[in-house]
């Protein structure tokens, strides 16, 4: 039983009671570039609502685009969201883990102007769509995502949320916190053996000298990758980290 069923049921639940009448969730992939590289995209949204909606820009864990995050972008789109699976890698670049996708993570963990291009790239693009409101795009990442989604807050991104689900919170440059523009909500597994307890107290400092709005959740019993079908996955963190996030949603994306 994975995080899907439990997003699904909420999101079920949260239809049922606010009455909106969805049509069938369109998903497509398309190519998108940062530079000379071709990066691939995959798009979900509701085909029954019309006009400018809210927007999520999701960032994938260490492998690359997988059906971990297309999961995650239906399941926003059955919420009335539009929601954009961006690539930071390259198209058709999805490294097998352990060793080939922490070689290829390990490339943009010390390289974050590289990582910045293409979160700025995904960004970039997801803006321009015409069913998405520009003003109202939420960033998220899990993992290695974690890491893209606070990137784009350092980097000033103008995001309208930004969400890092077991992320890693390290930063090379710590002056760049004051660049973020919008709340953060970090949901993190205290039991979270990538992440040291060290590296939360110097990412908490960091948010805290620059007065960011910073939500920081930890899940008690819960893993790096706790919502990932798995050996780590939990249950519980993870449908709460759900919760959380839409509570979040909902004062930051409304229209």
């Amino acid at each position: 039983m994975g995080i899907t069923r439990y997003i699904t049921t909420i999101a079920s639940s949260t239809l049922l009671l606010t009455s909106v009448a969805l049509a069938e969730v369109k998903t497509e992939s398309f190519d998108y570039k940062q530079g000379d590289t071709t990066l691939e995209g995959f798009i979900a949204y509701d085909d029954a609502q019309t006009g400018k909606r809210p927007g999520v820009l999701i960032f994938p864990q260490w492998t690359g685009l997988s059906d971990h995050e297309r999961d995650a972008a239906r399941n926003f789109a059955k919420l009335g969201y539009v929601a954009m699976v961006a690539d930071v890698y390259g198209k058709g670049v999805r490294p097998a883990p352990p060793k080939d996708s922490g070689v290829e993570m390990g490339k943009y963990m010390s390289n974050r102007p590289l990582l910045r291009s293409r979160v700025k790239a995904g960004f970039e693009t997801f803006s321009q769509r015409a069913d998405v409101n520009a003003s109202k795009i939420a960033i998220i990442g899990y993992c290695f995502g974690g890491t893209a989604a606070l990137e784009a807050g350092r980097d000033g991104v103008p995001a309208a949320a930004i969400v890092t689900l077991h992320g890693v919170l390290s930063n090379p440059t710590p002056a760049d916190a004051k660049n973020f523009k919008s709340p953060v909500l970090v949901l993190h597994g205290a039991d979270d053996a990538v992440v040291s307890p060290k590296e939360v107290e110097t990412f908490q400092a960091e948010m805290k000298e620059v007065k960011a709005d910073l939500q920081f959740i930890s899940y008690s019993g819960a893993p790096h990758g706790f919502t990932q079908a798995g050996a780590y996955f939990n249950a519980k963190a993870a449908a709460r980290s759900w919760v959380a996030m839409q509570d979040l949603f909902k004062e930051t994306l409304a229209q």
